[in-house]
């Protein structure tokens, strides 16, 4: 009889094992309990504690829509795609990105994944930055989710448009109603005072949209996002002291991986198909080596 983990490591496992959506759900619920608990304590002690501590929240976890205020507080651009004060907000979003996230996967890497939900989260800061030509807009801050997730969804909607997800496990709809559906309703809300940043869930949507397009391209705005992230990474490592010169080599993309990938099972296909009809004597010398080095 399999012995039953403790809710500690069922939650380490989860952590572990559940991909790269699972670790950022982990990241947004962890940021939820740390603003939350900064904010209860506040209301204990109210006074100036209760200032410091809601000014602490608002300049570590919200991103200034304002260029000037966003100037002096630039890292909300990154802390605020991990930040919720609602728990309906954080319960939301963190569904819409377990449900899209696993669909994303089927398709696409776990990195890629990642670099979504990050230039989705940009994108969306964008939006609303960009909506302040509006006199309807007056939000001066902006945290959430939404616009990373929003990516992430349209991103697999457009790549996979008639695959079918089955809302509250019984109705089947295709992906593409779903993200119409979504997109129309921010769309009809835009310019009310709802407390809501539409423009940034709207960010999100196009980064999404555009993610996809020309996927083989080694100027997919994800593959160069990647790239770069590659190169910031490296900055960071120690080089070794010995090289090896390769030549042109280059690591590839997850596309032109998955497409070699592709191609070299195709080719095994073919012939194993021809030894189970001719015999494996009826190889040819480079069919041989081609075979031998799959087995490896």
């Amino acid at each position: 009889m399999q012995q039953q983990r403790s809710i500690l490591d069922e939650l380490k496992h989860q952590y572990n094992n559940g991909g790269i959506f699972m670790k950022l759900i982990f990241i947004n619920v962890i940021v939820f309990l740390v603003i939350n608990i900064l904010d209860v304590t506040g209301r204990l002690l109210q006074g100036d504690a209760l200032i410091v501590i809601d000014s602490i929240i608002d300049s570590v976890f919200t991103v200034k829509t304002h260029p000037l205020a966003f100037i002096k507080e630039p890292w909300g651009l990154i802390t605020n795609m991990f930040s919720h004060k609602g728990f309906l907000h954080l319960a939301f979003n963190m569904l819409l990105l377990y449900s899209f996230g696993r669909m994303f996967l089927q398709f696409f890497s776990q990195k890629r994944l990642l670099y979504t939900y990050l230039l989705g989260g940009v994108f969306g800061v964008l939006f609303e930055m960009g909506a302040n030509i509006f006199p309807a807009i007056s939000s001066t801050s902006a945290l959430g989710a939404s616009g990373a997730v929003m990516a992430i969804i349209f991103a697999v909607s457009a790549h996979r448009p008639n695959l079918e997800a089955h809302l509250f496990g019984v109705l089947k709809v295709k992906l593409i109603y779903i993200a119409g559906a979504l997109f129309l309703i921010n769309f009809l809300k835009l310019g009310v005072d709802d407390g809501v940043a539409r423009f940034a869930h709207i960010g999100g949507a196009a980064l999404g949209l555009i993610s996809v397009q020309n996927l083989q391209s080694s100027n997919n705005i994800i593959t160069m996002a990647q790239r770069f992230g590659d190169w910031f990474r490296s900055l960071f490592r120690k080089k070794p002291k010995l090289t090896v010169n390769k030549g042109d080599a280059r690591q590839m993309t997850d596309e032109e991986y998955n497409a070699d990938k592709k191609r070299r099972q195709e080719q095994t296909d073919r012939i194993l198909d021809k030894i189970s009809k001719s015999g494996y004597e009826s190889l040819t010398k480079k069919e041989k080596d081609f075979l031998f080095k799959q087995s490896k």
